[in-house]
């Protein structure tokens, strides 16, 4: 590991430090960019009104509810839902972040086991009210984050006002109570891809001993303009495209929603963002499509990429000017990119750094807070996860003679367990406070995780050794005509073997530009297998694509993109 120091950062221990010592040190910058009226102009919202929204919300709420009520939130990216969250936090109770792709049943099931005693909810999700109301014993109180004459519901704004009111007359219970660092404060239900959701329980020590470890390896400016595209249910963008930008004194600029991230890019021009594989993976498709159309602009980019790695050797940076017209694809500001939530391409990775950005990727789980791993902007590995973080212990369990084995991790970030679940908690956490990531993986010499696999998905061949999924998938992503694939395992009876089967769902824009329009399946299945061959060339035997299935629909997923296996 190279010995480049850690960056200094603000000493916190809980939520209400982050936005407190945000108003006492930074109060300049507008903490959010928002857009009242949908289409319209982006509007500032400055430090001392976040705080002040804040206060009055948890002052209104803890006048209504016990101390360490649960609140739900169920709510598209608006600022009531950051509102809501530190409301919450700072003294009201224990918030409960709801995914609203979620189908009805599967919400209420979640407020049901969450004991939520307020729900926080969005005109959009109205429907899904409608459909749960009355039929959740414990809450108390629905709380429309739009105005609205309903008499089942309260209104945010009406909230707002009586705690503005309740502050003026020198009502200090909310800002006086005090916060256990230590006690559950936020619940998380996990995605459960293969098995039903688990509510994560963390406390306020887990989320701001990761915040400090986070930001004393990657550096944010407190002019960074934040661009928030991903959903804040998952902790992944609510720790570090929220609450760290928040501690750090960015501003945060809210997308409108997928649809609009093209354009809102271009409002806000940001200068940070944090992605999942897919969305990087559609601007690549996006800009390479352009630049292929014309052969001499494909020729200039190669060229380009030559020049600016021989310039760069001479530490001369010209990568900005040279790329312009990719820079401008982002805003024109952006110099930050983190991807996370699913293996990443190294290539692509490459290929975004070539054109002067830094692109580097981390690795997370609801359980710790959720980083663990992260690549540093100035120390980083494109095929690793990342170093592990400051003040984490990270080993890897039982490694084979490869070094492979199960990465478990102990620290502060680490969870306090699964809500109303012992026997699950037992299992994810050993009697050392060690969680068990259930992924796989390896410690290289320089300190960086390299993760090979999910342990739940390994395929064991006949000779006793492990075949890693996730590996051979990847190979085949490198092909164009791949949109998604899923390797598995099958029993073959006959040679008494597990063969490997790879199920394609093609690209079939760049299948029909090979192939032509209206290509037969037996046609399209001969391009796969020379696709599977392609990669076999890469594997070892016992791990070699033996069979492969053409698939006409996409994978079937969950909320955070990844697909059901199983």
């Amino acid at each position: 590991m190279k010995n480049i120091p850690l960056y200094e950062v603000t000493q916190i221990t809980n939520l209400r430090d982050i936005i407190k010592t945000r108003v006492r040190e930074f109060p300049g910058n507008p903490v959010f960019l928002h857009k009242p009226v949908k289409g319209g102009e982006y509007v500032p919202v400055s430090t001392e009104k976040y705080d002040h929204d804040i206060d009055s919300l948890g002052t209104a709420l803890f006048k209504r509810v016990r101390k360490g009520a649960r609140v739900a939130i169920l709510s598209e990216t608006r600022y009531e839902w950051f509102v809501s969250y530190l409301a919450t936090t700072n003294g009201v109770g224990c918030v409960v972040p709801i995914d609203k792709e979620l189908h009805p049943e599967e919400i209420e099931n979640c407020l049901v086991r969450a004991e939520v005693d307020v729900l926080i909810f969005s005109g959009s999700k109205l429907s899904v009210v409608d459909q749960v109301y009355g039929k959740i014993p414990t809450i108390k109180y629905y709380v429309s984050m739009d105005d609205t004459k309903d008499s089942r519901f309260m209104s945010f704004s009406a909230l707002l006002k009586e705690g503005e009111d309740l502050l003026a007359a020198g009502n200090s219970d909310y800002l006086e109570t005090p916060i256990d660092e230590n006690e559950m404060t936020i619940l998380l239900f996990t995605s459960g891809t293969t098995a039903k959701s688990k509510a994560v329980m963390l406390c306020q020590r887990n989320i701001c001993k990761n915040l400090m470890a986070m930001y004393s390896m990657v550096y944010i400016y407190r002019d960074d303009v934040f661009f928030s595209v991903l959903p804040l249910h998952h902790t992944y963008e609510c720790t570090c495209g929220f609450l760290g930008q928040v501690y750090r004194g960015s501003t945060i600029a809210i997308c409108e929603g997928l649809r609009y991230i093209t354009s809102n890019i271009k409002e806000a021009k940001p200068t940070c963002v944090l992605m999942v594989p897919v969305m990087l993976e559609m601007f690549y498709k996006a800009i390479m499509k352009k630049v292929n159309e014309d052969p001499k602009q494909a020729k200039k980019l190669r060229t380009g990429i030559k020049l600016s790695r021989f310039l760069m050797k001479l530490h001369i940076d010209v990568r900005k000017k040279l790329f312009k017209d990719i820079h401008e694809v982002f805003g024109g500001r952006m110099r930050l990119i983190i991807l996370g939530g699913a293996p990443v391409n190294p290539d692509m990775l490459r290929f975004f750094q070539d054109m002067g950005f830094i692109c580097i990727q981390g690795y997370g789980l609801t359980e710790c807070a959720p980083i663990l791993a992260l690549n540093r902007d100035v120390d980083f590995k494109n095929h690793a996860a990342g170093l592990p973080l400051p003040g984490c212990d990270v080993k890897v369990l039982d490694p084979d003679e490869d070094g492979i084995g199960e990465f478990i991790a102990k620290g502060d970030n680490i969870f306090l367990g699964y809500y109303n679940d012992p026997e699950a908690t037992a299992k994810a956490l050993d009697k050392d406070g060690y969680y068990h990531t259930g992924d796989l993986g390896y410690i290289d010499k320089d300190g960086f995780c390299i993760i090979t696999g999910r342990k739940k998905n390994v395929i064991i061949a006949k000779n006793g050794k492990n075949v890693f999924p996730e590996e051979i998938e990847y190979l085949l992503s490198l092909s164009p005509y791949v949109a998604e694939s899923v390797v598995s395992g099958v029993e073959d009876e006959v040679k008494n073997d597990t063969i490997i089967v790879a199920t394609i769902f093609p690209d079939m824009e760049q299948v029909e530009a090979k192939l032509g329009e209206g290509a037969s399946d037996d046609k399209i299945e001969a391009l796969l297998k020379q696709v599977s061959e392609e990669a076999n060339e890469k594997l070892p035997n016992y791990k070699r694509i033996k069979r492969v299935v053409l698939r006409k629909t996409e994978f079937e997923k969950n909320t955070s993109k990844k697909i059901k296996r199983y």
